[in-house]
């Protein structure tokens, strides 16, 4: 199953193989290292490195203390785990596990075996990342004559060395050599595997580029379409499933779409007509490449929503809160297989074995339920992309939509307006997006007290190559949906500047911080609202209906903490998780006290015509009665408190919301209300407000992107649109900022939310008691994410 790409079905075999092997061979035999390094390979061909890198360490650690260090077996994980490293760009650590690799395959089969080469062909890929190719070529070489000798021409091993030094060739520049190795590589994978198989994608895509690169633009897009159609079939179809890997697997194959991307623009350059349906087939593939986590909990969401009430919506429920619970055991019993055998807990992990098999047989129910009761679910459960058509036809007359999607040196922009839509390009790519990104927020960074110098040289330059190619398009647009990628997530555009700074002040320029009072920001021209995906957009305006919540607000905060009163809403949560994932609860209650939330929260309840009786504060404001169902009341909830980014634990590894502290802390309530936590609540709320620190951040899972965090959690539990922050929040500016959003949409309730923070930001930076307030760092770190349009706008009526 593995060979052929059909990891879905591979996974359990490998799980229950590893289990075997364990029970009757014991935690250190040669079966278990095996085995360990077989689900491994699964979790690297999809994209799960992190998972995979302890499998493969203890495989190494197994096999080599069992069969000595010149062994075959020992040879081939540390080839694997080579293979790993690299995928991680660690190639430091790959090489000398390669060396050692090739000299136990050399001295155990000798120099022409097929395993052999192997290690040659993959040492090769090493030197050719890092642009070695004089050391490369001979390697490849050697790999093919080897395996040309001992497996035939058509073997599918020797597709892959084929493939690797047509590559080879093509970034020399040697292209006509490149193309027939490419031609032969491709036939050779089409005949082993058949014509879906994820390696002809990859064949597909090597040819594409190649001719790309030679200006044959029509055979380009014609290759790069059925490599990404052959991804977007194993997306569609794996879609749903409880199975962890899919849309990490998805994201492998982000380079794939974006070379379908990049085949439609060049080849959209070229054509005379037929333009429209060229830009809606880069549109529709890029969303491929955008695929995020927090876009596919809205999309849940929303097919909750549209089961209706009663028990066809409790059952889609009970499938995605087991499907939650799948992925969770899923990753307890896959890092306590990495363990090495002094850290093993047998009875712990035989319980997690119970429970994962409970839970398999539970999920098959209600999938066949499901699939007999409400054939549409597993469609509005999976995003899947939306044609142009669709998104404009969202659209109000006054509304954008701005799409990026991030490649290695070069940003695609997509922008829609109800009546036009374009494509752009612009060579400015991931590694310059993010050293732009990090240096302005550098700019938002309080240290030693001091308000920071925001560059806004670098805001205007970033400002002229990511927006203003789409800008000519937005005249007349008031709202602007932006659907960001790469280090773009971790950015509110409107901290972009429109016109140059004076350059006769130079470096001294806004040295006053009062002097950012007058700066051209992006803020003043648009209200800006941050989709996950493209999908949301559909999700939230054609399925998705409003609350039917009866109370309209909740506000929560104001836990009662021991701490020295603090100025802002943040903490690292490393240092205050103890074992299992249960807070030391002391610590927690030594956080500094937030009185300034209480008077926030009631501010909130008087914009919204509600007293005081809508607030939980102070020693109310504990988990135990957020999880007690009391939130399923209210369409606006806001929660006022220290939000806590991801550290790296042994035990629990999520952000959270500060809540009151029990006396002793227990897995149902430590005062820490996780993302986790958050996900099995059930809310039907218009909005949530989350006037905190760091809500928009990742979930602290390597490569995770933003918005997976607290944000895709709130939208899984049943929100429709959140306020989150990019970063640490001064409490004082805090209070005014929403405060004051939630009162001009009261006053305006025919503005969006979006709109209601812009006016909101705008009155923070003319606050003439706090002129420093003009500062980005105090009115721009909160964003609307969902639907942060004008109440109806772009519904049909």
């Amino acid at each position: 199953y593995q060979t052929q790409g059909r990891y879905t079905e591979a996974e359990p075999l490998n799980k229950r193989s590893l289990a075997i092997a364990e029970k009757v061979d014991g935690p250190d035999h040669p079966t278990v290292g095996l085995a360990l390094n077989n689900l491994a390979e699964l979790y690297r061909h999809r994209g799960r490195y992190a998972e995979a890198t302890p499998l493969y360490e203890r495989a190494s650690v197994i096999l080599e203390a069992a069969l000595g260090s010149d062994h075959a077996e020992v040879a081939s994980a540390l080839n694997n785990q080579a293979l790993n490293y690299t995928s991680q760009g660690r190639y430091d650590d790959a090489e000398p596990l390669y060396q050692r690799a090739l000299e136990s395959r050399e001295k155990a089969f000798g120099p022409s075996h097929s395993s052999t080469g192997i290690t040659l062909n993959n040492l090769a890929d090493l030197y050719q990342l890092q642009a070695r190719y004089d050391e490369a070529r001979p390697l490849y070489e050697r790999a093919i004559e080897i395996w040309e000798a001992a497996l035939g021409p058509e073997h599918p091993r020797l597709g892959i060395a084929v493939n690797n030094l047509g590559l080879l060739h093509r970034a020399e520049g040697r292209y006509t050599e490149a193309e027939p190795l490419f031609k032969r590589g491709l036939a050779i994978d089409e005949k082993a595997f058949g014509p879906d198989h994820p390696g002809v994608a990859t064949s597909l895509n090597n040819l594409s580029e190649l001719y790309g690169v030679l200006g044959r633009h029509r055979a380009a897009l014609d290759l790069i379409r059925r490599a990404s159609a052959i991804y977007r079939e194993r997306s569609v179809r794996s879609a749903g499933l409880r199975f962890a890997g899919e849309l990490r697997e998805q994201g492998t194959a982000k380079p794939i779409f974006l070379r379908h991307v990049q085949a439609a623009f060049d080849f959209l350059e070229l054509a005379s007509d037929g333009l429209a349906p060229l830009i809606s087939e880069s549109f529709e593939v890029g969303q491929m490449a955008l695929a995020t986590s927090a876009g596919t909990a809205i999309d849940r969401m929303s097919a909750r929503f549209a089961a209706g009430d009663g028990v066809l919506a409790d059952r889609v429920r009970a499938h995605q809160d087991a499907v939650q619970r799948w992925r969770r055991l899923d990753g307890e019993v896959v890092k306590a297989m990495g363990r090495p055998a002094a850290a093993r807990e047998t009875t712990e992990e035989a319980r997690l074995h119970d429970e994962l098999e409970v839970l398999d047989r539970r999920l098959k129910e209600l999938s066949d339920d499901l699939a007999k009761d409400f054939p549409d679910y597993a469609e509005l459960a999976a995003p899947r992309p939306v044609s142009i058509a669709e998104i404009q036809g969202l659209l109000g007359d006054d509304e954008a939509l701005l799409a990026y999607a991030v490649w290695d040196k070069t940003t695609f922009i997509w922008v829609v307006r109800k009546d036009y839509a374009e494509i752009h390009r612009v060579e400015y790519g991931g590694a310059s997006l993010a050293r732009a990104v990090t240096a302005l927020r550098r700019g938002v960074r309080i240290e030693e007290g001091s308000i920071p110098r925001f560059d806004t040289e670098r805001a205007y330059d970033l400002y002229r190559k990511i927006f203003v190619p789409a800008e000519r398009r937005l005249a007349g647009a008031r709202h602007v949906f932006v659907v960001p990628d790469s280090a773009l997530q971790s950015l509110p555009l409107g901290v972009l500047v429109t016109k140059q700074p004076p350059e006769k002040e130079g470096m001294d320029f806004l040295i006053d911080s009062t002097d950012y009072r007058q700066v051209p920001w992006l803020a003043r021209k648009y209200a800006m609202t941050t989709l996950p995906s493209v999908s949301a957009l559909r999700a939230l305006r054609k399925v998705t209906k409003g609350s039917a919540a009866s109370k309209p607000f909740i506000g929560i905060g104001d836990p009662k903490l021991d701490g020295e009163t603090g100025s802002g809403r943040g903490i690292d949560i490393a240092e205050l998780l103890a074992t299992r994932g249960v807070a030391d609860v002391e610590l927690v209650r030594e956080l500094p006290s937030l009185p300034d939330s209480a008077d926030e929260l009631m501010a909130l309840a008087k914009s919204l015509g509600v007293g005081d009786e809508a607030l939980t504060l102070g020693s109310e404001a504990t988990e135990t009665w957020v999880k007690s169902g009391a939130l399923a009341d209210g369409r606006v909830i806001a929660f006022a408190t220290h939000g806590l980014l991801a550290g790296e634990l042994k035990g629990l590894a999520e952000p959270a919301l500060v809540l009151t502290p029990p006396a002793k802390g227990t897995s149902h309530d430590d005062g820490l209300l996780t993302a986790s936590e958050v996900a099995q609540l059930k809310l039907d709320a218009d909005w949530v407000i989350l006037s905190a620190c760091n809500t928009a951040a990742a979930d602290g899972t390597p490569g995770a992107e933003g918005l997976s965090g607290l944000a895709k959690a709130f939208f899984y539990a049943g929100s429709r649109a959140l306020l989150v922050s990019h970063w640490p929040v001064e409490t004082s500016a805090a209070v005014k900022l929403t405060t004051a959003m939630l009162a001009e949409r009261a006053r305006n309730p025919e503005i969006g939310r979006a709109e209601a923070l812009q006016r909101s930001m705008l009155a923070l930076m003319a606050d003439d008691e706090k002129p420093f307030y003009g500062h980005p760092l105090f009115w721009a770190p909160f964003v609307v994410v969902g639907e942060g349009g004008a109440p109806g706008a772009g519904r049909k009526k």
